[in-house]
């Protein structure tokens, strides 16, 4: 799971649609995680993230607060800074704030890059008020597609946060940081925040807290599939899994069916046979070199890492020659 729904697409009714009978006809059975985020998703994840045992939230902005004014190189002085997913300022913001010495902002400019475009609209409004001398330039565009930036000036840092980069896979990874390579262009810096590989002890209950937050969560997507998609899930019939892969590294979350049953969807038959399961996320935890090495790849130079005193999670400066 990404910190922030607002960087994930949200689905219309006819993707829904589509999405739902592409990934539950295929095998393994599969659903895409923007499904997560209708209203009630969005407002269950917002309570995942303050959750004893997820830690991701907390972390990544108890850096941010603490390291700020250590995140931005000197260099960087009246850049743009241009944010990737983001439809809230909320972790924008401590970055916002940074002055001088003397008192200058250190970003006269902010992009904020979303699908969310009533998100955005709202965002503009409240940095109109917190941030009055900040010029806002609002972008509604997938983020994982290549893009090209308007006239910002060009000395850009671009931001990442919330470890949504480890719900890519690998290949989607490197494709997104090559993209956001080119778009910054040359003599940019990005900053990156990333969830790390630790003890599956740590990482499970993040993903399957005791007060079953995760697990309604995960069980809500079969709910918006009865509403949007025609489908007739007893969500009762299912039950949330999380699983450590440790081969790839990763965190999976799966609905699992606890008995033999046959669901409709948008008037097709899907089989289910029991512990059957359908795969709805992917959340991948990278050794900090594994992540520098696709980011080399993909053209950037490792400047410097944080982390927390405990390793759990980091952040990743970056520059482009």
């Amino acid at each position: 799971m990404p910190n922030d729904s607002g960087s994930v697409p949200p689905a219309g009714p006819k993707e829904v649609v589509d999405a739902a009978l592409a990934g539950l006809t295929a095998t393994p059975k599969t659903l895409p995680p923007k499904l997560f985020y209708d209203e009630e998703g969005c407002r269950l994840f917002y309570e995942i993230t303050r959750l004893p045992e997820y830690y991701l939230t907390r972390t990544e902005k108890y850096l941010l607060a603490d390291l700020a004014q250590d995140l931005v190189p000197k260099e960087v002085f009246d850049a743009a800074l241009v944010e990737f997913g983001g439809s809230d300022e909320e972790k924008a913001s401590y970055l916002l704030d940074l002055r001088t010495s003397a008192g200058d902002p250190i970003f006269r400019t902010y992009v904020s890059i979303d699908v969310a475009a009533p998100a955005l609209s709202l965002m503009q409004s409240r940095l109109r008020t917190s941030h009055p001398d900040l010029r806002v330039v609002p972008i509604v565009a997938d983020f994982m597609q290549p893009l090209r930036l308007p006239n910002i000036g060009r000395r850009r840092f671009g931001f990442f946060p919330g470890s949504t980069i480890g719900n890519l896979d690998p290949d989607a990874a490197a494709r997104f940081l090559r993209s956001a390579h080119a778009s910054l262009g040359t003599a940019s810096w990005f900053l990156l925040g990333a969830d790390l590989r630790k003890d599956p002890s740590i990482l499970l209950p993040a993903y399957n807290d005791a007060a079953g937050v995760t697990a309604a969560f995960n069980l809500n997507m079969l709910q918006r599939l009865n509403r949007e998609a025609g489908a007739n899930f007893d969500p009762r019939t299912f039950r949330h899994e999380a699983i450590w892969n440790d081969a790839e590294s990763r965190i999976e979350m799966h609905l699992l069916s606890r008995e033999d049953q046959v669901i409709t969807v948008a008037g097709h038959r899907v089989q289910f046979r029991q512990d059957e399961t359908i795969h709805t996320e992917n959340s991948y935890k990278h050794r900090p070199e594994t992540l520098i090495g696709l980011a080399r790849d993909s053209g950037w130079i490792s400047e410097r890492i944080w982390t927390d005193p405990a390793g759990l999670f980091g952040i990743f400066l970056f520059r482009h020659d």
